[in-house]
């Protein structure tokens, strides 16, 4: 099984899980991708402006990048011949592009002044520092979309380790850049953080492509034809923009949430202690984001291993929440909340009821790498997007009367919103399975 797993060998749980656990590795690091960045800027002069600057740039370069997130998802389920690789690397290459060119429109002085001082209100200085920043990362979104095209390559051929190869070459390369940059020139610690994180990002997708040199060798130098493979745009274009949309609906669920506990009971707490219960939560739930790329690879084009991925994956999911359960039902929690995250305990006690609430996110996490896999697989990528616009409807919706109705604290109402937004995007995608 070098390529696709399609035969009737059943696959066992051992070799579905060895072949996950490069791409779960791959989730955490870039996890802590975020907080590495701060950190260097904390530890230059003029922290506080420069972590403003730099918060504001990333997250509109994050904004334009959502478009190619899907992108690995996409080469991992359509590239299966010469015909099919040439057509998604011309599609590739034109969303690369379009992403490209939003960052260049972005970052240019006037926009970014109506973008940064008109929309977003920020102070003239930081508004400066954060236009060059997003200066910097014009090419980030771009290498990203190149990369993602690449590893998905690399996980369809069942070269998993490869991409995890690749992360650590760019926090390496970040991590040098870095501290070169801090040693030897004087530049405001955002566009320290922002230079150190293109080059990571550029230096992995050129590993990504060394690293798949051969695997694109085999796949070009074949004139075999694979039935039902995609190989006109338009084609690709209707398999790929509800990918697309469904990246950009995902974005919003944060800022909704974030909104939600700024009206909510006790509002500063709330914010306060949310990004450590999210953080604690992404630690369980992480894996599940690589799960759906491991599904798409190993399920089959013909769903022959549906049952033994799913039955992985069900597995893998009741145990990362148990093993959060373990912690939020015990005295653990407190140790990780007040000595680990560092809160005050009044600060702690908003941060408890949230984690409990979302003991089962996990499970739900690894359910929907299955449902969204089988749905790609079957080119049926639409339903994805419907159950995401449903998510954040749900979110929404008991947001609204947690918080307008109820009166709860925000951070619990959060929690609340977020496990119904997640349950009613499962069962709408578990309805649609089953026809």
């Amino acid at each position: 099984m070098t390529e696709t797993t399609s035969t009737n060998e059943p696959l066992r749980p051992a070799f579905i899980l060895f072949f996950w656990l490069p791409l779960a590795a791959t989730w955490l690091m870039m996890a802590a991708e975020g907080p590495y960045i701060a950190a260097i800027i904390a530890r230059m002069a003029n922290a506080a402006p420069n972590l403003a600057a730099y918060g504001v740039a990333f997250s509109i370069a994050w904004l334009i990048e959502s478009p190619i997130m899907m992108l690995l998802s996409a080469s991992n389920a359509l590239v299966r011949d010469r015909a099919s690789y040439l057509a998604l690397r011309r599609f590739a290459s034109w969303l690369n592009l379009a992403v490209t060119v939003g960052m260049v429109v972005v970052a240019l002085p006037p926009v970014f002044r109506f973008v940064g001082e008109g929309m977003i209100d920020l102070p003239p200085s930081i508004s400066r520092l954060a236009q060059v920043a997003t200066a910097i990362l014009i090419p980030w979104p771009g290498a990203i979309g190149y990369r993602r095209f690449f590893q998905g390559i690399l996980t369809r051929h069942h070269l998993t380790r490869r991409v995890a190869y690749g992360t650590v070459v760019r926090l390496a390369t970040m991590s040098v850049t870095a501290i070169i940059l801090a040693k030897t020139v004087t530049l405001p610690g955002c566009y320290i953080a922002s230079i150190a994180l293109v080059s990571g990002v550029v230096v992995e997708a050129a590993a990504c492509r060394w690293m798949a040199h051969e695997v694109v060798g085999r796949i070009t130098a074949s004139d075999d034809v694979t039935p039902g493979a995609l190989v006109r745009l338009p084609e690709i274009a209707r398999f790929y923009y509800p990918l697309a949309l469904t990246s950009m609906l995902s974005m919003a669920l944060g800022p909704l949430v974030t909104f939600g506990l700024g009206h909510g009971r006790a509002p500063l707490e709330s914010l306060a202690a949310w990004p450590v219960v999210i953080a604690l939560v992404f630690l369980f739930r992480s894996g599940g984001l690589g799960f759906q790329e491991a599904s798409v690879a190993l399920i089959g084009i013909d769903e022959s291993h549906a049952h033994e991925v799913t039955r992985t994956g069900a597995w893998l999911g009741f145990g990362f929440s148990a093993g959060l359960a373990f912690i939020a039902l015990t005295p653990l929690e407190t140790i990780w909340l007040e000595r680990v995250s560092g809160l005050e305990a009044g600060l702690a006690a908003f941060a408890v009821w949230p984690v409990r609430i979302m003991i089962l996110l996990p499970a739900l996490e690894y359910l929907l790498a299955v449902q969204r896999a089988r749905l790609i697989l079957e080119h049926r990528t639409r339903l994805i997007t419907v159950a995401t616009a449903i998510e954040t409807g749900g979110l929404a919706v008991t947001l609204f009367i947690a918080i307008g109705a109820l009166g709860m604290v925000g951070a619990i109402a959060g929690a609340l919103a977020t496990m119904a937004g997640r349950l009613a995007a499962n069962a709408y995608l578990y309805a649609r399975l089953r026809h």
